[in-house]
């Protein structure tokens, strides 16, 4: 659950609009209001962490079950995360978070109750470890989706840093405080007040009135949207860099969280109070990284931010694994969360710039899985190595990947094409007139071009980003043709599954596609636009 905290807070991104003051989203009252129940609900999660993963320590000596701890936190993330965040772009997303909210308190009381009377078993705790991840990953797309109705446009990149200092004060708070109730009150307590901390949150969420928006179309069905939201990543090239990153830090990384408590309780010979202390080093850490970024940011991109952060942890992860000095290894654990709030935030970023807004709450699901993936199959391998040849073992192992996985650079940019203006333009009119029932389809739309033949090589390496353009906006199929007879006369066509996937996709267009579009239309000669057609498949067919 370590990781979930990090993430429930996350806010859109966008680096090309002016910022204002640091404080000023707190300004608007809502966003105010769900910041400090936020920061609450997060400390009761970190004090839940220290909770079950010390109950699993009492509980069994296998390395590989204290890993699984891990796995069943990341697990529903990985499952959950796409539908929920497919949800969160076709329903309301406040009824999204309050059930969440409900759903969460739901289940930390329940663990309370369990652990209060004794019957808590290790499977009973893997099992309220995965339906509390449940309920972080239902909340987790809407939560990255709903910043921008609370603030203005211009506050954006500031609420972005409040959300990061919430979130890393929380770090530091929750585990320090969970640690200390838990050596006084018991495991049951640190549950009972995570499941009071989630009802701040739902509260501020009740009376939230979110503006009501124009729909133009109606919604679209469950699994055609997962589709679309698909196609928008198959079709994202930095999207795919990102995701591909993500993967080489996390896979390896999550050794680190897995065996910390290992290392705790086996190595060190620390109570939960240590536990809490090493916890609340890793906060500290972090704190100070979110408050150096922004400078760190001015001397480093993204990709050398990465690999600084990368090789940086994979020291922490050796010195986990051969320093058994307390104060010694909390000084490295302070690196620790600074390297993980560089990644982390430096992913987010990209992750959150390289989503448009029709689609967002997909595509940072996507990454969400991708990111929880990695953690559910690292931790496995990694408690796995640990039972067979000890945790050292595990852990250098662990740190050779993750140097081998800062090389990813070399193939998977992240600073490519960072100039990306996702802004939805209003939609094209040049369907308006047509009525066609919007199940009719599939829709093939053709679009004639006159080219010069001198300028046909740079026309059609043009059209290979107008292609990325169709497949991201919804196209099933796009593809490009030359007349024979006529040189110069190509003809692009590109397949809708329907009608009104055909009308959503005139709603899709960002700014930058248009200005792909008008690279390619630049190669088009005379004084009428290219013909398109619209061919709709016979009905009853």
């Amino acid at each position: 659950m370590t990781q979930q905290n990090e993430l429930k807070a996350a806010v859109t991104v966008s680096p090309i609009q002016p910022s204002a003051s640091a404080w000023q989203p707190l300004h608007q009252r809502v966003f105010r209001m769900l910041w400090i129940a936020t920061v609450v609900s997060n400390i009761g999660s970190w004090m839940s962490d220290i909770g079950v993963n010390w109950t699993m320590l009492s509980l069994s000596a296998d390395p590989l079950a204290v890993a699984l701890v891990q796995a069943a936190s990341s697990l529903p993330m990985f499952l959950f995360v796409l539908p929920a965040g497919v949800l969160a772009d076709i329903i309301e997303r406040r009824k999204i978070l309050l059930f969440s909210q409900v759903w969460s308190f739901c289940a930390a009381a329940g663990l309370a109750l369990l652990s209060f009377t004794g019957n808590v078993t290790p499977a009973v705790l893997l099992a309220a470890t995965f339906l509390l991840s449940t309920g972080a990953a239902l909340s987790s797309p809407a939560f990255q989706a709903i910043v921008p109705d609370l603030v203005d446009k211009q506050e954006l990149s500031p609420a972005i840093a409040l959300n990061s200092l919430g979130i890393n004060i929380s770090r530091a708070i929750g585990p320090a405080l969970g640690g200390l109730i838990l050596s006084f009150a018991g495991p049951w307590m640190v549950f009972l007040l995570n499941a009071l901390s989630v009802v701040g949150v739902a509260v501020v969420l009740h009376r939230w009135k979110p503006q009501a928006t124009v729909q133009r179309l109606p919604p679209e069905h469950f699994f055609t949207a997962i589709r679309g939201g698909l196609r928008y990543v198959h079709a994202a090239p930095v999207l795919q860099n990102v995701l591909a990153r993500t993967v080489a830090f996390f896979l390896f990384g999550s050794a680190g969280w897995a065996m910390l408590p290992l290392v705790a309780r086996r190595e060190l010979g620390l109570g939960p109070g240590g536990y809490g202390i090493m916890l609340a080093c890793i906060g500290v850490g972090a704190i100070c990284g979110a408050v150096l970024l922004p400078k760190l940011r001015k001397r480093l991109n993204a990709d050398q931010m990465m690999v600084a952060a990368s090789l940086l942890f994979a020291i922490t992860m050796l010195a986990l694994a051969f320093i058994r000095h307390v104060w010694l290894l909390n000084a490295f654990e302070f690196f620790t969360g600074f390297s993980w709030i560089a990644v982390l935030s430096t992913l987010n970023v990209g992750a959150q710039r390289s989503a448009a807004r029709w689609v967002k709450a997909r595509a940072l699901a996507v990454y969400l899985t991708v990111f929880f993936g990695s953690m559910t199959v690292g931790s496995a391998i990694w408690g796995k190595l640990a039972s067979e040849f000890g945790v050292a073992w595990s852990l250098c192992a662990a740190t050779v990947g993750m140097v081998l996985g800062a090389t990813t650079v070399l193939r998977w940019r992240l600073e490519k094409d960072a100039a990306l203006n996702l802004d939805i333009l209003d939609p094209a009119g040049g369907t308006a007139n047509i009525t066609i029932p919007h199940e009719r389809g599939p829709v093939m739309v053709s679009c004639e071009y006159r080219i010069d033949p001198q300028d046909a090589h740079e026309f059609t390496l043009a059209m290979q980003d107008m292609r990325r353009v169709r497949r991201r906006t919804g196209a099933m199929g796009w593809a490009v043709y030359e007349d024979a007879v006529q040189p110069g006369v190509f003809v692009e066509t590109w397949v809708m599954g329907s009608w009104i996937e055909h009308l959503r996709q005139h709603e899709r267009h960002t700014v930058n596609d248009q200005r792909i579009r008008e690279r390619v239309l630049a190669f088009h000669q005379g004084d009428e636009p290219p013909v398109v057609r619209h061919l709709v498949a016979p009905a009853g067919r």
